[in-house]
């Protein structure tokens, strides 16, 4: 039985314990989920720079995320000012950004992340947002390693 501030989860991985503190509030959703809210990251492997976005609505919504920063450097995401002070941020460094991964079935050598529509995180405030990004350098479907892309 879950304590007062836990939740048992039904998750792509299975039942889980979760604490409160885990629990991530997406005031807008996210694009294509919009009527998901509530979220938790879930770490794979504690080597893996890979993490599953699993949806506390729905067990068989988790989406592979990934930290942008472990693939390329270069990666700048630009946060308006509305959506800074719905994550309640004032630096970049405050917040934790993602973005979803896809690995095509046998094929991890095609393995692409979307670099348009990262997801940023207060881990403090536990709030999140998909921020759409207009830069043409970041591609829905960066292949990570390779000069060439999607």
């Amino acid at each position: 039985m879950a304590k007062k501030d836990e939740r048992i989860v039904e998750t792509r991985l299975g039942t889980m314990t979760l604490p409160e503190e885990r629990v991530l509030t997406f005031p807008r959703g996210l694009i294509g989920f919009m009527g998901h809210r509530e979220f938790t990251l879930i770490q794979l492997r504690e080597e893996s720079p890979f993490l599953v976005l699993q949806s506390l609505d729905d067990p068989k919504l988790g989406l592979l995320v990934a930290d942008p920063y472990s693939f390329m450097t270069d990666y700048e995401v630009v946060i308006g000012e509305a959506d800074r002070r719905l994550l309640d941020i004032e630096t970049r460094e405050q917040a934790l950004v993602l973005v979803t991964v896809t690995i095509p079935q046998g094929m991890p050598e095609r393995t692409t992340l979307n670099l348009s529509g990262p997801i940023v995180i207060n881990n403090v405030a536990r709030v999140g947002l998909q921020i759409p990004q207009t830069d043409s350098r970041y591609p829905a479907h960066y292949t990570p390693g390779m000069t060439g892309r999607k």
